[in-house]
């Protein structure tokens, strides 16, 4: 039992290193297919990714996400939201729930976004984080926030802007230990109505700067294939997006050379 605790706690310092939910790891099937790189996008996803994109999306939907990181039960991502277009603007709720019984992380967030033009959004998020500790160790929460830019310079290019958590919130007396703060800034280039690349640049108070690329190609009106790239750590992806109706199904994996595999899914159903 000791070490099944000793081996578990060991991946989470290592999943943590790579992408902790309290660090904002990008969510969707297609932001993860194509490096992470999405701060520049706007869909569904930007409820977690960029809010500002929000802003651009104009039905009333609903999605979930599930992440199995390097096929490890513990390590998993599980995470869902709404969003809800309206005359002053569009609203969006989500949570997240990382990691298992007896250590998980949780995410609530309420975001608003709001076009200041016809190209230009601003977003905003409240989170609520929540990190949890079995055998009667205790939990702690916090709330902190997030902004969000998004610009569509013209019908091509769009560039995005984003931080989490700015304050850099204390989780821990001890160490004076604090939630990083991410800053995120990236464009997406759409070259026609079937190729999308995206760039950007991630940059973590604790870590070094991380490069992202992404490329997304439709090959039929449903179909969607996509590949992508991240520096420290190394990680390619890959994934493939259908369309059905007002159904949207996005398959993803991202590949670390130590760790192996690690799939996702996501589905977001517009209601219309």
């Amino acid at each position: 039992m000791f070490l099944r605790q000793f081996f578990l706690f060991t991946l989470f310092f290592i999943a943590g290193y790579l992408y902790a939910l309290n660090g904002n790891v990008p969510e969707g099937g297609r932001s993860s297919a194509m490096g992470g790189a999405s701060v520049a996008l706007a869909d569904f996803w930007s409820l977690q990714n960029n809010q500002a994109g929000l802003a651009f999306y104009n039905s009333m939907a609903a999605g979930v996400y599930f992440e199995n990181r390097f096929m490890i039960k513990e390590l998993s991502l599980k995470s869902g939201g709404f969003v809800l277009p309206t005359k002053s603007g569009v609203f969006g709720f989500k949570l997240s729930y990382f990691g298992y019984s007896q250590y998980n992380e949780s995410k609530f967030g309420l975001a608003y976004a709001r076009k200041l033009s016809e190209r230009i959004a601003v977003g905003v998020q409240l989170d609520y984080l929540l990190t949890a500790f079995g055998n009667d160790y205790g939990n702690k929460g916090l709330v902190t926030f997030e902004l969000g830019i998004l610009t569509k310079i013209n019908d091509h290019l769009s560039i995005g802007a984003h931080v989490f958590n700015p304050i850099n919130a204390k989780i821990a007396d001890y160490a004076d230990e604090r939630i990083p703060a991410v800053f995120r800034v990236g464009a997406a280039y759409a070259f026609d109505d079937k190729l999308t690349v995206t760039a950007e640049v991630e940059k973590d108070t604790d870590f070094d700067p991380m490069a992202k690329f992404g490329i997304e190609y439709r090959i039929i009106k449903e179909i969607y294939v996509r590949g992508g790239i991240a520096s420290n750590p190394g990680l390619y992806s890959f994934g493939f997006g259908i369309n059905i109706g007002s159904l949207k199904l996005d398959f993803s994996s991202n590949i670390h050379n130590v760790m192996g595999y690690s799939p996702q899914i996501s589905m977001v159903y517009r209601f219309k």
